[in-house]
């Protein structure tokens, strides 16, 4: 199996899925304590869920589980969120703080960097390609970072998470078209509640790819799971309440693209 999927499509918009993948090498598996091996905190059907939402989006998917090494965390192991809870490069723990390996199989050091050779670098080697490679036809990029969460995490956050939670790390990774353009449909989804830069304010992938002075812009989506599937094992995906939430998405993704192709977010004296 490969570590990385690319679909690769003539729109500005880039779809990163960072946790949607499962896969697990049997020896890093067998590692895992029964509560690890659940990989609960994966990204369930986020594949799904966008398929066929904006013609020629390109996709970008990590099938590596996040629990083996997480793509959306700074490789360098720096937290996202100092002060908070919150789950690292290689997590220890789940989302609800709880031990995720066997007594003395948590990953070394060592092993960690070659985690991050073998999985995490490939997936970033790929992004980074289909984001030049989008500008270059374009003049502009979106990467539209795909993220679920379930609703109710209470070591991460306090009491319910919004259906929508929309990262721009307080403006700073977009045009404030983008974040405008997402925050207007998705502010209005009737039935849905949205946030922006509140809990989730953009995970590693987007604050550093989203350049906007480049030309080169990022937003991070982190969906409620209770809006499209089940939010306990066997995590199964609920087409019809998922149609609602698709309605939208899909709403904001041919906003995105209309923007990107209009050309107003094209910015002269791009220096790469």
């Amino acid at each position: 199996m490969n570590s990385v999927d690319v679909i690769r499509g003539d729109s500005p918009i880039i779809l990163g899925q960072p946790h949607g993948g499962t896969f697990v090498p049997e020896e890093i598996f067998g590692r895992l304590n029964a509560n690890g091996q659940e990989l609960a905190d994966t990204d369930w059907h986020i594949t799904q869920l966008y398929d066929g939402l904006l013609d020629g989006a390109t996709v970008v998917k990590s099938n590596i589980h996040r629990y083996v090494i997480d793509a959306n965390r700074d490789p360098a192991g720096v937290s996202l969120y100092p002060g908070q809870n919150t789950t690292t490069l290689v997590p220890l723990t789940d989302f609800d703080g709880r031990t995720i390996w066997r007594d003395g199989q948590a990953p070394s050091e060592d092993e960690i960097a070659s985690r991050r050779e073998a999985f995490h670098a490939p997936y970033h080697a790929a992004l980074a390609e289909e984001i030049a490679r989008v500008k270059a036809r374009h003049g502009v990029a979106i990467l539209y970072d795909c993220h679920s969460i379930r609703s109710d995490i209470p070591f991460l956050f306090e009491g319910q998470l919004p259906a929508f939670s929309i990262g721009t790390n307080v403006g700073a990774t977009c045009d404030d078209r983008i974040e405008a353009a997402v925050n207007e449909v998705a502010f209005a989804a009737d039935g849905f509640e949205a946030v922006s830069n509140g809990r989730f304010k953009g995970g590693w992938t987007t604050r550093h790819y989203g350049q906007p002075g480049r030309n080169e812009h990022a937003i991070q989506m982190e969906l409620a799971q209770r809006t499209y599937m089940r939010e306990a094992a066997p995590w199964t995906y609920m087409p019809k309440r998922a149609e609602a939430l698709r309605a939208h998405l899909k709403t904001i993704l041919q906003t995105l693209n209309d923007l990107a192709l209009s050309g107003v977010l094209t910015r002269s004296g791009d220096s790469t």
